[in-house]
């Protein structure tokens, strides 16, 4: 049997059943997920460490309650069930993409299997698009940040840049607007903020992905909607996915997450030296993700993405994704791709969102343009 993608191609022999695996349906992200996709139809299995918690998961999604789920404590243990049940997308929540990600991903290979995730750093993003051409071979569909900030700032590259030329330079800006849960930081979170900190910044120059200072290019944005926020200088996803989309060869990518006060921003190089040893970054993500939160309402009433593009002959384009909560948007987004992906909408390979599927996945997962 061959499945035929929306562009005609033949995407190989498919040995996939028709479930869809969430690993990590037991955090905020997996559960929305979960609920979203359990609301469409499809034949959703919560995977995670403990039976209990993924059946009252599954239960609060809305899945039947002889839903089944899949136990696994490890991104190993989880790959060999892939291979041996063979579910048609796997949906990965868990975090530590860099390390879970490429594990995950290539156990769904074999017989033409699905992937998605929520990665938005460089080096998880990075090794997710390594394995694009084993994808092609395989018939799969790999797609890495499958979320706010990757695709609320790809889709308005590639709006901004539609019929035009190869642009010059292009920055891009994520700040999303999230209402806090309460309860414990998390684990997943938790190991976000620090490898932000241990990556340190990236900028594209003259097409090369070049290291910079984590907390550069401050800038003190005005939304369309007149609020407006502070961010500086990270090594992201959006990074990468601007350069993809653009082929421009000077790309910067800022975000809120990072702090943009002067003193703050001299302090974060220090902090991810110390960061950098296993030991004291294993401490860190332990200790940071028990941290309990109190509940609070999103601080703006939008998420908003953003770029700037600049062409050699001067002009200049600029534009915006207004999103809502951005958390939301990334399970909606999340969501979104992976039924596109379960009804065979896609094209093999290891893409970023909009490549995979077009900068207006970003409105079908409830975003708006404002473009110039």
């Amino acid at each position: 049997m061959t499945e035929t993608s929306e562009t005609g191609g033949t995407t190989g022999e498919s040995r996939t059943n028709d479930e869809v695996w969430i690993v990590g349906a037991t955090g905020r992200i997996g559960r929305g997920v979960t609920a979203r996709l359990a609301a469409r139809g499809l034949k959703v299995m919560p995977v995670g460490r403990s039976r209990e918690r993924m059946l009252a998961a599954g239960a609060a999604a809305g899945l039947p309650g002889d839903a089944k789920v899949v136990v696994a404590d490890s991104a190993e243990r989880i790959a060999d069930e892939i291979v041996r049940k063979r579910p048609r997308v796997v949906v990965n929540t868990m975090g530590a993409f860099a390390a879970t990600a490429p594990v995950i991903a290539r156990a769904c290979l074999p017989g033409g299997g699905h992937y998605v995730d929520q990665a938005n750093d460089v080096v998880a993003v990075d090794r997710l698009l390594a394995l694009h051409d084993e994808a092609v071979r395989a018939g799969s569909t790999l797609v890495t940040g499958a979320g706010f900030g990757v695709l609320a700032t790809e889709a308005v590259v590639a709006k901004l840049c539609e019929g035009r030329p190869t642009p010059h330079r292009v920055r891009v800006d994520a700040v999303a607007s999230v209402a806090v849960e309460a309860g414990a930081l998390g684990a997943a979170l938790a190991a976000s903020l620090v490898d932000v900190l241990t990556t340190g910044g990236r900028r594209y120059e003259n097409g090369r992905l070049m290291t910079s200072r984590l907390g550069a290019d401050p800038q003190q944005l005005t939304f369309p909607d007149g609020e407006s926020a502070k961010s500086a200088g990270v090594s992201s996803g959006e990074l990468v996915a601007a350069h993809a989309v653009s082929g421009a060869p000077f790309v910067t990518a800022t975000s809120a997450l990072v702090p943009a006060a002067p003193l703050i921003r001299a302090l974060l190089p220090l902090f991810g030296r110390l960061l950098s040893v296993p030991a004291l970054r294993r401490l860190a993500v332990d200790r940071l993700g028990r941290v309990p939160v109190k509940a609070a309402p999103r601080p703006r009433k939008h998420s908003w993405g953003h770029a700037v593009v600049e062409w050699r002959d001067g002009t200049r384009r600029e534009g915006w994704l207004r999103a809502d909560d951005g958390m939301d948007f990334t399970a909606e987004v999340t969501a979104t791709v992976t039924e596109l992906l379960a009804r065979g909408v896609g094209r093999p390979g290891a893409w970023t969102p909009a490549a995979a599927l077009g900068a207006d996945l970003a409105t079908a997962a409830g975003g708006t343009f404002v473009l110039d």
